[in-house]
């Protein structure tokens, strides 16, 4: 019904004005009697046989929501319906930010993609908690970022802002040095910063009675160097794990009239690339650390590539878009196929 139905109507509309839309759609559905009940039996698969655990949490199933769509934590219950294992939520910043000037968000139908320039747009990371407290069940990541005004050099102030105030309401981190929006942020990136970053967001970590999960997402425009890098940091830091990858700046074999437009590219232009991110992660590092899989997944076929290149689990964004919530029960049913 997404596809033949919602899909086309949707697409005929400015595309962040149809996100909020959609947004109060499946807050209003919800409050009725039985809609939550009814997309459960629709997409959720039910089977402990999913149950994956990886950096000491156990998620239902290995398919979550990456972040950017729920930036606010304003509807992680109610995605977590359509059939997600896990939801993660931001980049949230210390202080609310309205992010880059609109018009910020384009598909590229023609390539099944996404570009957006959004800058971190969310209302700050108190209002986020403050909804955050209220979740009674749903495994959350937490996706941390600086302020558009904030210099580099104070970067880490931000980040570590931002990691106590979610700390007692989410399951993990995500730690986004790769946005291509937010000016200068990915020089954050490079090996000097990034480890000052990463060791100050651990010590703060381990100080406290039980610990939670940091990951390191990266751009999938790093080169060999630069990931052989990544795997050093992540040793020598000790943090968790890895997501590969955000969006990329590449326009390579493009179609769509508005290819041009700044800011970073997600869907299928990226499946390969972030596989190929996925697996020389692993293979260099003797699959040392665990990763999370995101970037151009359109079909079950997709995520079980990124789960044999490596990843153990996986996250979605442009291919929910583009391919509804039936993605999510297709890619558990098929990696349940592999379990019998």
């Amino acid at each position: 019904m997404y596809k033949l139905l919602l899909r086309p109507l949707f697409f005929c509309f400015d595309p962040e004005k149809v996100h909020y839309f959609t947004f109060s759609l499946i807050r209003s559905l919800s409050k009725i009697p039985g809609f939550a009940s009814i997309s459960r039996s629709l997409y959720l698969v039910d089977d402990k046989r999913l149950e994956t655990e990886v950096f000491g949490l156990k998620f239902k199933n290995p398919v979550g929501l990456a972040a950017g769509f729920d930036k606010d934590a304003k509807l992680y219950d109610e995605l977590s319906n359509f059939g997600f294992g896990f939801i993660e939520i931001g980049t949230l910043t210390p202080v609310g930010q309205e992010g880059n000037p609109k018009k910020r968000l384009f598909r590229l139908k023609e390539d099944s993609a996404i570009i957006n320039r959004m800058g971190f747009n969310n209302g700050g990371v108190k209002e986020a908690v403050q909804r955050l407290k209220k979740n009674k069940g749903v495994l959350i990541g937490g996706n941390i970022g600086k302020n558009k005004l904030t210099p580099n050099e104070d970067a880490t102030s931000d980040y570590e802002i931002c990691f106590e105030a979610l700390f007692d309401y989410v399951d993990y981190f995500v730690v986004n040095v790769s946005s291509p929006n937010t000016p200068n942020l990915r020089e954050l990136q490079e090996k000097e910063p990034l480890k000052q970053l990463l060791n100050t967001l651990q010590n703060k970590n381990l100080a406290k009675p039980k610990q939670k999960p940091i990951l390191l997402k990266i751009a999938p425009d790093l080169t060999d160097s630069q990931l052989l890098d990544i795997i050093e940091i992540v040793n020598e830091t000790k943090i968790a794990g890895v997501i590969a990858t955000n969006t990329t700046l590449s326009r390579e074999g493009l179609q769509s009239e508005n290819k041009s437009e700044m800011g970073g590219l997600s869907g299928k232009p990226l499946t390969s690339r972030s596989t190929e991110v996925i697996r020389f992660l692993s293979e260099k590092s003797n699959k040392s650390f665990p990763i999370i899989g995101v970037g151009g997944i359109h079909t079950a076929k997709d995520a079980l590539e990124k789960l044999d290149a490596g990843a153990s689990l996986v996250q979605l964004y442009t291919g929910f878009i583009y391919e509804g919530p039936a993605l999510i029960k297709s890619i558990n049913k098929e990696i349940l196929k592999r379990k019998s």
